[in-house]
């Protein structure tokens, strides 16, 4: 009876979170290059909350090399799934609908393509980011929640800001991957280098950011060029684009 409750449970989970908003291409002018850059993002639907652990676990099970258990070292750090209490398993820190973390950018990305989808791009996704929240400081909002510790047991995937075009989460939840993350790095001068150590974002990179007073924007670059796609990061999660 409790596994079939269980599983009642995911498929309910997985239901509810499937839903996606349509995204209007358009225009806007990204992080850093010259203020007078712009760039322009053609139409797309996103997953309106980050892939639950719900969601992930129904995957797993249908798709058995992604369980923590069966995963190659070479696609996920040994912290993969570090919440859920088994391969097959949630557990107490790892609520049915909280957003699925210490997952790597392979299993992500395999994920979304199991759904016929695939991670947003950079721009795509600070494309949406860019929109207001009814209500909210929105950068100042952000920079209270990057301050703060992650929970031990993240929250709902629904528990997060709702952006006025009816995306949920994309802030103050978890850091979300993105299909081309490592677009984000920016070394030295940003000079055509190739003996530059291109690993980090630094601030003469971002020298020529269109508005420099975007400090949560300048923080999400820098987190994505601090990242692996192996890495499995405790508020680390993803959406689905299409």
């Amino acid at each position: 009876m409790k596994k079939i409750l269980a599983l009642l449970l995911i498929l309910f989970h997985s239901a509810a979170t499937a839903s996606q908003v349509e995204i209007k291409g358009g225009v806007f002018t990204p992080l850093y290059g010259s203020a007078k850059k712009t760039v322009k993002v053609s139409t797309f639907s996103m997953d309106v909350t980050p892939v639950t652990n719900a969601d992930f676990l129904a995957f797993v099970n249908s798709h058995s090399e992604w369980r923590k258990s069966a995963v190659s070292p070479i696609f996920a750090e040994a912290d993969y799934l570090r919440r859920w209490i088994s391969p097959s398993e949630l557990g107490p820190d790892a609520l049915p609908d909280g957003p699925v973390v210490n997952v790597s950018w392979f299993a992500a990305k395999a994920y979304c393509e199991s759904k016929g989808m695939r991670l947003p791009t950079v721009n795509e996704w600070e494309y949406v980011a860019s929109r207001p929240i009814p209500g909210v400081d929105v950068r100042k909002a952000i920079l209270d929640w990057y301050s703060e510790p992650t929970p031990a047991v993240l929250p709902s995937v629904n528990s997060g800001f709702k952006s006025s075009n009816g995306i949920v989460s994309l802030h103050g939840l978890i850091w979300e991957w993105t299909l081309d993350f490592n677009s984000a790095m920016v070394t030295g001068e940003s000079r055509a280098d190739g003996s530059l150590d291109k690993s980090f974002f630094c601030g003469a990179g971002s020298a020529n950011a269109a508005d420099k007073s975007d400090y949560a924007a300048f923080l999400r670059f820098g987190f994505r060029s601090s990242l692996k796609a192996k890495y499995t990061v405790n508020n680390l999660g993803f959406r689905c684009v299409k």
